[in-house]
């Protein structure tokens, strides 16, 4: 009888154990430049997330893409077993090194970049697309609707992106660009420039149930972006690298329950200051 306790306790034990080492919130893998997200609350099915998608020059919204982006390379250094970390190395032209790494949390994903000029002379790099991430399945909408379920702040609080004052006219058409305050609209993406100007760097949308948002920031926003793939960006701001010089970049991307002062305060939380020159 003892014996047989004592197998029954042994097994709740691994059980409880085996059950506490599995990953609870986000995972995450990548190949072919497409992170694949997984959560058990994620509505629509694993996310894509193009990344790492582009570096480019300034002098963007008035030039062709091709001559505006910076040619790269992205490496997989290596991924933890449960699938929470990722580690890359990604080569930018001509001489720029950029570490970063995926960590996977409960209700987030964290990006962290180390971006590294160890060439000569200066590159100027002034801003990147990390993650183009692709929202059809979350929202249970398509390119021509997606925007109502899509959002950004502004001075009248959380407004969806097909309230707000569109513009058509562009070098490239569709999708739409969201500006702060200090980035030029000659610095912009070649698409067309919403004439509302942001109150913080949030992007994010609702779930098609609503019972969930999708949000993502960075600590230094160039600009926000609703692009050509049922897609949400926010794109960090890098401003150029010296020769030798080293700028590091915070991004976050969120799924938590439908509570947009939830994700405010998070928000401020994460990127402490970020709002104060906005």
């Amino acid at each position: 009888m003892k014996h047989c306790r004592r197998l029954a306790w042994t097994l709740l034990l691994l059980c409880f154990t085996a059950r506490s080492d599995e990953p609870r919130g986000f995972t995450v893998a990548w190949a072919d430049n497409l992170l694949k997200v997984r959560h058990p609350d994620l509505p629509g099915g694993p996310l894509e997330v193009w990344y790492l998608e582009a570096f480019l020059h300034p002098g963007a919204h008035q030039q062709e893409w091709g001559k505006t982006r910076i040619p790269h390379r992205t490496t997989l250094l290596s991924t933890n077993l449960t699938g929470t970390e990722l580690r890359f190395r990604t080569v930018v032209e001509p001489g720029v090194e950029v570490l970063h790494e995926v960590r996977a949390g409960t209700d987030e994903l964290e990006l962290t970049f180390t971006l590294e000029n160890r060439g000569p002379v200066a590159v100027d790099l002034q801003w990147f697309q990390p993650a183009c991430i692709r929202v059809a399945g979350f929202t249970g909408r398509v390119q021509s609707n997606y925007t109502a379920r899509s959002f950004v702040f502004t001075g009248a609080g959380l407004v969806t992106l097909d309230r707000l004052h569109r513009t058509t006219n562009a070098l490239y058409l569709g999708g739409q660009v969201y500006l702060p305050p200090w980035t030029l609209a000659a610095d912009a993406n070649p698409r067309p420039l919403c004439t509302d100007r942001l109150a913080n760097g949030l992007i994010g949308c609702f779930s098609a149930d609503g019972k969930w948002l999708l949000a993502t920031a960075s600590n230094r926003t160039h600009e926000l972006f609703e692009g050509v793939y049922v897609c949400l960006h926010s794109d960090p701001l890098i401003g150029g690298l010296a020769p030798g010089e080293t700028k590091k970049v915070r991004q976050k991307i969120y799924l938590l329950p439908n509570d947009p002062g939830r994700l405010l305060r998070r928000y401020r939380q994460d990127f402490p200051g970020s709002g104060k020159a906005w």
